[in-house]
């Protein structure tokens, strides 16, 4: 008798094509009744790859996490990765579906991941090429969008109808959630504020143009700015030169952020600047989108008040009509670096309800169809007594 795992893994290349394609129109209502089931979040960042079982309430159940492989490799290199992951959770866990969060854009389909500045990626068939090699559903989204829906549902954005996400890690992340559901645009590449332009001419951004947002506020330029002042052997600079001894390449945001907490001058001043150029971009966004919040997230935002403080000053000096309109409430995530991580998986259990109900039906008329033609066959004792 056919099983439905053997049917799932004989037949679900084209279930779960037809699935993807219905859920964004539905997400809003589907979580609520969504199977409560563990499922797996990927996050893949420029820097790191982390993985961790979730279940309905946006617990982590277990977590682990490597480094990115070296983007100069082949993209397979990062999808082995990926399948490693997946496999060693499932070894301890049941696993229902897995959520891939990309750091990159994804197509209107969530099937391709079009363009990742920070890995090498370029129109990569990502979900086929991983659900070929998987005997569960997989679903992929940017990994904004899926930081976002997981503050909305889990942390800072819980009850707001009008919410941006800001991800601030190697690069800047960007989401926005109306109504409960994520807004991914026409093409599928809504929310990309960190390559909006905000100096002319500035610096060279990964993804081709100069100036982009990303370059000015998040952790790429964070570190680029503590090296270049270490290189320089500026004075400001000669505490955190004490402390990586004299190896400029060991700087780091994280340890950024600990000597601006220990009160070292130039780490704070470096945080504020970074969470300056935050604020111009948030009151920009407020003037385009208007949401009633913002969520900063992101490795970067561990940096608490030492970046978000600046950030609200930036933000009410900049926002246009100040002072005679409402202000959006500027929050840092609760979920902190995770976001991603728990959002992806989230999602995926809409997939895996969907999925797991398509699935049903095709076995039940699968094994109907097969009665049926077991019926028809004559048997030993059918045959003609004439003959």
């Amino acid at each position: 008798m056919s099983t439905y795992r053997d049917f799932t893994l004989t037949h679900r290349g084209s279930a779960r094509g037809t699935v993807l394609r219905t859920i964004g129109s539905r997400e809003r209502r589907s979580h609520l009744t969504a199977p409560r089931v563990p499922t797996v979040g990927i996050d893949i960042g420029g820097t790191k790859v982390m993985a961790g079982v979730v279940d309905a309430d946006g617990v982590i159940l277990e977590k682990i996490r490597t480094e990115t492989p070296d983007k100069s490799k082949s993209p397979k290199v990062v999808e082995d990765t990926i399948v490693e992951l997946v496999l060693d959770l499932s070894d301890r866990h049941d696993v229902h579906a897995v959520g891939i969060g990309a750091a990159g854009w994804v197509d209107a389909d969530r099937s391709r991941v079009l363009f990742a500045p920070h890995l090498a990626w370029r129109d990569e068939p990502l979900r086929d090429a991983l659900q070929s090699r998987l005997a569960v559903p997989v679903m992929v989204d940017n990994d904004a969008n899926t930081a976002a829906w997981a503050e909305w549902r889990f942390g800072a954005g819980r009850g707001e109808d009008n919410l941006v996400m800001i991800t601030l890690g190697t690069g800047i992340g960007g989401a926005i959630l109306e109504g409960g559901q994520v807004k991914r645009g026409r093409y599928g590449v809504a929310g990309e504020f960190g390559h909006m332009q905000v100096v002319p001419g500035g610096h060279r951004c990964p993804c081709g143009n100069r100036g982009c947002w990303e370059q000015y506020s998040s952790g790429n330029a964070l570190v680029r700015e503590a090296r270049e002042l270490a290189a320089a052997d500026s004075p400001v600079a000669y505490g955190i030169i004490a402390r990586v001894g004299g190896n400029i390449q060991e700087i780091t945001g994280p340890l950024i952020t600990e000597l601006a907490r220990e009160g070292d001058a130039m780490c704070i001043e470096l945080l504020q600047d970074i969470g300056q150029w935050l604020g111009v971009g948030i009151a920009n966004l407020a003037a385009a989108l208007d949401p009633s919040c913002f969520v900063i997230g992101g490795g970067v935002s561990a940096a608490d008040d030492l970046l978000i403080g600046p950030a609200r000053d930036a933000f009410r000096r900049h926002l246009t009509g100040r002072g005679y309109r409402p202000e959006a409430r500027i929050a840092k995530a609760q979920l902190g670096p995770e976001a991603g991580m728990v959002g992806a998986a989230d999602l995926a259990r809409l997939v895996a309800r969907r999925f797991r109900r398509a699935t049903r039906r095709r076995v039940e008329r699968y094994e109907r169809y097969a009665q049926l033609g077991r019926r028809k066959t004559p048997g030993p004792d059918d045959q003609d007594d004439t003959q």
